[in-house]
């Protein structure tokens, strides 16, 4: 996986009580605390960005539980609404992560917001506690330690335990003292100083991907402070975290069916066999041949592993395009005339990136987000890990544990199995200091889903969705590709939620629309 990350990069997861589910409100035994009282210092962010783009820093406490003890910055950015008398009030927006800057995303969607909802809304976003400008955190990793970790083979295992012992070691001599509060109760926490801030009674909120569950987990620690909240592709709370590893072994198995069927449809133009049985043969023989040697690929070195992605499936003509071209490099015959010679690092963009699920994606910095200067080069993998392993005990400590599952799984899901269940840092990880947040609540938001999603995969979403009570979710069928509204423009999805943004009124009843396929690349 270590190396597949820099192939595919380039082309985006117990019951407590109530009381302790939110940061203590104001009454008249306990005043409200300093922190909740601050009030914003709006600037321009920079000379080279509009006026109207303004940046400010508040100051949150690194542990609620001790108000009075260390801060933390949180820098957050606006784009006021430029019809008063139609606002509504704020949005807060999270692009995914963890790990994932988002204090540009208010500028970006102010361009991409239909008027009509940008005009109910001052666009609010930020950096997540310990990420880019927001007092960004460090484990001193180098760039060969900032993967999400391997296939598991038994020869190997040894080292692969000594590679996550090693990160977690290294996080917790590094920023042993603070790791243990970047989670992702403490970042909605941080949302609601954010609110506080800007003196709104509620919320509105826009997230994407992990943003889902940041977003999920804030209706569930502030439900009265929860106004209209679109989670776009879904993480289901039941699956955080190791379980978001394995969604991708299951439902890799019905995308890589899928295509088969399409590419044997496509025999003539892509060579890869007449029947899904061909091509599927044609598929598992260039792992095969990839693994007793890398195909030279232009100079890159592919192995068997680095083609065995499973969210390359979710697009039938970009799987297609890929296979065709490695086949053609493994035989050393030459590809169509008309077919040049596809870029196989921008192609291979569903894989899962250097610091985790949402990182090719949607935890990579989209056009217009970006890190702040001086951010140390592996923060946004100290901060996945950080929430990853700090979110939920759901981890086992044993390795032996890891190396079963791996092995069982590979038998069950031959594609990713053996990726999904191998051993992450988290095995050695110190225990969390709170408990996953209990999905108790009703929440009466909105989920957007893509039916082909690589990274949350529609099982994901229908779990987010059944653990909201009183939800509504918009499903995309023939959707593609990871993020749904305004993510593609085409999406029969962009309708419900820009009306459920505009008026605030759910959809009576789950919604599914049908959506034409995403070019390839898109």
């Amino acid at each position: 996986m270590k190396r597949l990350v820099p192939l595919l990069a380039t082309a985006g997861l117990i019951a407590t009580t109530l009381s302790q589910l939110a940061v203590p409100q104001a009454s008249a035994a306990q005043p409200t605390p300093g922190y909740m009282r601050q009030k914003p210092v709006w600037h321009r962010c920079s000379a080279d960005k509009p006026a109207t783009y303004e940046c400010a820093t508040l100051k949150v406490p690194l542990d609620y539980k001790r108000p009075q003890g260390p801060t933390i910055d949180l820098a957050i950015s606006r784009v006021k609404s430029e019809n008063p008398a139609k606002r509504h009030g704020v949005i807060l927006l999270n692009p995914g992560g963890p790990g994932t800057t988002g204090l540009y995303r208010s500028m970006r969607m102010s361009t991409e917001m239909p008027k009509d909802v940008r005009d109910r809304y001052d666009l609010i976003s930020f950096d997540p506690r310990g990420v880019g400008a927001s007092s960004p955190i460090t484990c001193g990793l180098n760039q060969t330690e900032t993967g999400i970790g391997g296939a598991y083979r038994p020869e190997r295992f040894a080292s692969d335990v000594a590679w996550a012992r090693s990160v977690a070691d290294k996080c917790r001599e590094k920023a042993g003292d603070v790791l243990p509060y970047i989670t992702t109760r403490n970042t909605a926490r941080d949302m609601d100083v954010i609110r506080a801030a800007l003196g709104e009674r509620t919320i509105s909120y826009l997230g994407y991907s992990y943003g889902t569950y940041l977003g999920a987990v804030y209706s569930q620690m502030f439900p009265q402070r929860t106004d209209r909240f679109v989670l776009d592709s879904g993480v289901d709370p039941q699956r955080i975290w190791r379980g978001m590893y394995q969604v991708w072994a299951t439902s890799s198995g019905p995308a890589f069916e899928r295509w088969t069927h399409w590419a044997a449809e496509r025999s003539a133009e892509y060579g890869l066999g007449a029947t899904p049985e061909a091509v599927s043969d044609t598929f598992w023989a260039l792992v095969a041949r990839a693994d007793r040697e890398p195909i030279d690929y232009f100079g890159q070195k592919v192995t068997g592993d680095d083609i065995r992605d499973p969210g390359v499936f979710y697009s039938p003509v970009e799987a297609s395009i890929i296979t065709r071209s490695l086949k053609a490099a493994a035989e050393r015959t030459p590809l169509p005339t008309d077919a040049g010679v596809p870029d196989v690092k921008r192609l291979l963009a569903g894989g899962r990136g250097a610091t985790g699920p949402d990182t090719d994606t949607a935890a990579a910095p989209a056009p217009g987000d970006g890190p702040a200067p001086a951010t140390p080069g592996d923060n946004a993998t100290a901060v996945y890990w950080s929430v990853v392993c700090g979110d939920t005990e759901n981890w086992p400590h044993d390795p032996e544990q890891y190396a079963r599952d791996a092995a069982e799984d590979k038998v069950k899901y031959p594609l990713y199995g053996d990726f999904a269940s191998n051993i992450k840092p988290c095995a050695f990880w110190q225990r969390p200091l709170e408990a996953a947040t209990p999905m108790t609540h009703q929440a009466k938001v909105l989920t957007v889903q893509n039916e082909w999603d690589p990274m949350t995969p529609l099982s994901s979403g229908q779990g987010l969705h059944r653990a909201l009570k009183g939800s509504r979710m918009v499903l995309a069928k023939g959707g593609q590709g990871h993020g749904v509204y305004l993510t593609d423009p085409t999406s029969c999805a962009n309708d419900p939620v820009n009306t459920y943004l505009t008026t605030g009124r759910l959809p009576a009843r789950d919604l599914t629309c049908q959506s034409p396929p995403r070019k390839p690349g898109a």
